[in-house]
């Protein structure tokens, strides 16, 4: 009989999957084109203004304004962006779901092919077996006052984050701190590296989220899972910073994606 953790992380594991092989998971991506706001003529077709390689020759006019927000007119009249939790503004068109992204100012849209072959015949996700061990109970402390940490990002650009608070626990008799650079649902992110990076995990980090419980916070790495970029040139990825690229191997969560 599956013990409740395990019957957890099973769960976890299933969601996931079924997040990332969704019309909107990251085995799908297309393009990612950087866009100035204006008009421009969006399509298949090398005479648009915005040429994409999946869809109609001729798509419609992209419209976008400075302020991020984004319509498509494909001749019955103009169609809204619609906004998505923790997701940029999106809208499906012709078989396909895009996107009007915004990193550090600059614009880009992003292109999914909804039945693209590449999400239907995906082979699944390798896992380390599920250890609890790795389930940590940090405490979580802020710092004395908010930072702003620049963060690398794979494309070679950078961000800037805030970052409040750092999660503090004991490995191998040393203290570990690690930054939430991120967050997602209201949840702090961190983005890891360790020393399976590369020959048994994906190179660039892995991300992980914490559950927050008053002054602890959970720290699952049976939870530490691939970036998009692992799956997609075309996504933008943060690297992890220097506090959390760990001297050790975390052999738990998801390993690198099959080839």
């Amino acid at each position: 009989m599956t013990d409740p953790y395990h019957h957890e992380i099973e769960d976890w594991r299933a969601e996931r999957l079924a997040a990332l092989t969704a019309e909107d998971g990251w085995l799908n991506l297309t393009d990612r084109i950087e866009i100035a706001p204006g008009r421009m003529r969006v399509g298949r077709d090398g005479d648009n203004d915005v040429v994409i390689s999946a869809g109609p020759a001729h798509l419609g006019v992209l419209d976008l304004t400075g302020d991020g927000r984004a319509t498509l007119d494909r001749g019955d009249g103009p169609q809204l962006f619609q906004p998505v939790p923790d997701n940029p503004p999106r809208l499906i068109a012709a078989g396909l779901l895009l996107e009007a992204t915004q990193v550090e100012g600059v614009f880009a849209l992003r292109v999914r092919d909804i039945d693209a072959p590449s999400r239907q015949n995906f082979p699944g996700i390798d896992s380390y077996p599920i250890d609890p061990a790795w389930r940590i109970e940090a405490a979580w402390l802020p710092l004395p006052s908010p930072q702003e940490l620049t963060i690398e990002l794979i494309t070679g650009a950078s961000d800037t984050v805030r970052i409040t608070h750092q999660a503090v626990f004991h490995h191998d008799g040393s203290d570990v701190a690690l930054l939430p650079t991120h967050h997602k649902s209201g949840k702090p992110m961190f983005v890891i590296r360790d020393a399976t990076a590369g020959a048994e995990t994906y190179g660039a980090a892995r991300f992980m989220i914490g559950e927050v419980q008053g002054d602890r916070v959970v720290l699952d790495f049976n939870k530490a899972f691939n970036p998009p970029c692992a799956f997609t040139e075309h996504a933008v990825c943060p690297l992890p910073p220097r506090q959390n690229i760990l001297p050790f191997a975390v052999r738990a969560g998801e390993k690198k994606p099959k080839a």
